[in-house]
């Protein structure tokens, strides 16, 4: 087996693992308290735990002999982070208020219609009914919007520059470099 496969392997191998510890977690977590300011707060500093993340990941991106390898192993983590870092605060929310969806969510229910949210297909089967939950799917868009368009996009900027630099160091090092070439 080749170096890029075995790489390849691994890194579906540990996006693989990292994927169901999360959802393992999700499950395992005990989800019986009531949605409060401590549940915002720690939603909020989810996010910027998610950001760091990102940043850090874009970074060992840049430093990878794989890049494209690496940065699908961090959306790999990252998605299903995000979506079960709102599933949560969604069966939170349901637990304080009942009412604040259309129907009562169990912890699938949580993490679908997060994922309802996070894919924007909205069946419509579950609504955010009061003010409060609709903010938080609103916020979930948000960040949704913010983790596809720009953390997507720096890392394959990040894969880009990386492949290029690596294509020029060994074309010069070949000594098929053309002087003053960019």
């Amino acid at each position: 087996m080749g170096t890029g496969r075995r790489q390849a392997l691994v890194a579906s191998v540990r996006a693989l693992v990292s994927a169901a510890l999360l959802v393992a977690g999700y499950f395992l977590l005990p989800l019986d308290s009531a949605f409060t300011a401590t549940t915002v707060v720690g939603l909020v500093g989810g996010i910027a735990v998610v950001a760091l993340f990102l940043a850090w990941q874009i970074r060992q991106i840049t430093r990878s002999p794989f890049p494209g390898l690496r940065a699908i192993e961090a959306l790999a983590v990252t998605v299903p982070l995000v979506v079960l870092m709102f599933a949560t605060a969604y069966c939170l929310m349901d637990n304080s208020a009942p009412d604040n969806f259309s129907e009562g969510l169990s912890r699938t229910d949580g993490m679908y219609f997060s994922m309802t949210v996070f894919s924007t297909v909205g069946f419509g089967d579950i609504t955010a009914r009061s003010q409060p939950a609709r903010l938080l799917a609103t916020v979930q868009m948000t960040v949704n919007l913010l983790l596809i368009g720009v953390a997507a996009r720096l890392m394959v900027q990040a894969v880009q520059e990386t492949r290029h630099k690596r294509d020029r160091t060994a074309a010069e090092g070949d000594g098929s470099a053309v002087p003053g070439a960019p």
